[in-house]
């Protein structure tokens, strides 16, 4: 870090010292002992700008304080059938951990479908993960490793992936935006893999709406990715829908970074990777079900969490609502974006009536 850098963290952690107290305990929930690198990803979020940094964490800190973030892990989604629902259709684990340390999350981003709850559970859902994440799953890292670990790593399934998908768009926007606002700087890379050729169109739809610094995170492998994936992480890390063999994969087999136009690269045999997956996987290698291991020991937590908060109350269904920040100028240029884009592609679709039941509001 250059000089520059090292002011810059100085100057924000003399104004962190000043925040009121509550800020200060919930900020212990966040830095988990490591002040300087938790400042550090702000001051990335912001380009290195102090007092927009800064601005950012405390708004961060004082949305925790009103929707209860710090107790969230003490709120488990039940019935545990109910839960299963909601696992089922937000597709999302730990599969493992890299050569490094970090953890590696799979999403089924193609065969997720968002259908068996409320738009609140899903939101709550994904922040819990994320605060296991953050509270348990990289404190236990760092201290296996004896050094800091921070961040993840992400592998996206597009295998199942539909333009209806498209519908769904709102309600990962809202998630989106609580990771830009409240977790930034926690992911090093996207790898996106079974890559389907109507993904080039979906993709013409997201890209506009992403954050530019996420954008440079993102690489497309070919095929399944599980060469590529195994430079960095061993087999029994891989996602269960990575494990496939495939032919024709080696040098080249990176796609591209997703901050210019997506297109292919190599031969095609990779277009159509996306037709298949893991034929059959157990409840141990299948990272999104609520039967491995990963997903048992958060739920475990938070039902233990739950007894120590409220030993006298049984727990309550209902989901946790979350407040998600958005101005109504951020929520129009989103509405504008979205429908200028999707205008766009029905416009390009020379099939008829694919893209009927694909609409902004939905």
């Amino acid at each position: 870090m250059g000089l520059d850098s090292h002011e810059a963290i100085n100057q924000f952690k003399k104004l962190m010292d000043q925040v009121e107290e509550p800020l200060k305990r919930t900020f212990k929930n966040v830095h988990q002992g490591h002040v300087i690198e938790t400042l550090e990803r702000f001051l990335k979020a912001r380009e290195w700008n102090v007092s927009k940094a800064y601005k950012m964490l405390v708004d961060s800190l004082q949305w925790r304080l009103q929707n209860e973030i710090d107790d969230i892990l003490a709120k488990p989604i039940i019935p545990a059938n109910f839960y299963r629902g909601v696992r089922d259709s937000q597709l999302i684990g730990l599969s493992g951990y890299t050569k490094e340390g970090l953890p590696v999350f799979a999403i089924g981003a193609g065969l997720s479908t968002f259908d068996k709850a409320s738009v609140h559970y899903y939101v709550q859902s994904h922040i819990q993960i994320n605060e296991y994440r953050d509270r348990v799953i990289l404190p236990e890292a760092t201290k296996r490793h004896g050094k800091y670990i921070g961040k993840c790593v992400k592998v996206l399934d597009m295998n199942g992936l539909k333009l209806s998908a498209l519908n769904q768009l709102k309600l990962l926007q809202t998630i989106s935006t609580v990771d830009d606002l409240n977790y930034p700087e926690k992911t090093i890379t996207y790898y996106i893999v079974n890559v389907p050729y109507i993904f080039s169109a979906c993709w013409k739809v997201v890209k506009p709406l992403l954050q530019e610094r996420t954008k440079l995170k993102i690489r497309v492998l070919q095929g399944s990715g599980r060469d590529e994936l195994l430079k960095i992480m061993d087999y029994s890390s891989l996602p269960h829908f990575c494990r496939r063999d495939e032919s024709g994969s080696g040098s080249g087999s990176v796609l591209r970074s997703w901050s210019g136009s997506w297109s292919w690269s190599g031969s095609g045999s990779g277009a159509g990777a996306g037709s298949g997956s893991v034929s059959s996987t157990s409840s141990d290698d299948d990272c999104f079900s609520l039967d491995h291991p990963f997903h048992q020991e958060l739920y475990s937590y938070m039902k233990q969490q739950s007894a120590v908060h409220e030993p006298l109350e049984p727990a309550k269904q209902g989901s946790v609502h979350v407040e998600v920040p958005l101005d109504n100028h951020e929520n129009a240029d989103f509405h504008s974006t979205l429908e200028s884009e999707l205008n766009k592609l029905r416009i390009q679709n020379t099939r008829s009536g694919s893209l009927e039941k694909v609409n902004a509001s939905d």
